[in-house]
């Protein structure tokens, strides 16, 4: 059987990059996946497909495994509080089942 767990993601302006790996590093999670994105939103469209002079127009997501719900939503405040009043953002949560990955279920493996 897969481990569960709830993926956090995080999708924001690139300039918040380190703040926000701050706030997961200190929440305890085990680590994370952040990559360039684009899109469409509230705030018009963003894409990484043409050449930036800087990365202050710039879209990342953020990929957060946390073992439950108290530690996702407990990122997922602080970096809304800290940030979404000024910056373009969104978080969402889904429900996951690990099915390979030590760095998240030990040792031990996941169980499936």
């Amino acid at each position: 059987m897969a481990k569960p767990a709830k993926k956090l993601v995080i999708v924001t302006e690139k300039v918040l990059l380190k703040k926000i790996v701050a706030i997961i590093e200190e929440s305890g999670a085990s680590g994370y996946t952040v990559v360039e994105t684009g899109g469409k939103g509230s705030r018009n469209v963003r894409s990484t497909g043409h050449p930036n002079v800087s990365d202050t127009t710039a879209n990342i997501k953020f990929e957060v495994l946390t073992p439950d719900r108290i530690m996702a939503q407990s990122i997922a405040s602080k970096v809304a509080e800290q940030f979404f009043t000024d910056f373009a953002g969104m978080i969402y949560l889904c429900d996951a089942e690990v099915l390979y990955g030590e760095s998240f279920c030990g040792p031990e493996g996941c169980g499936i």
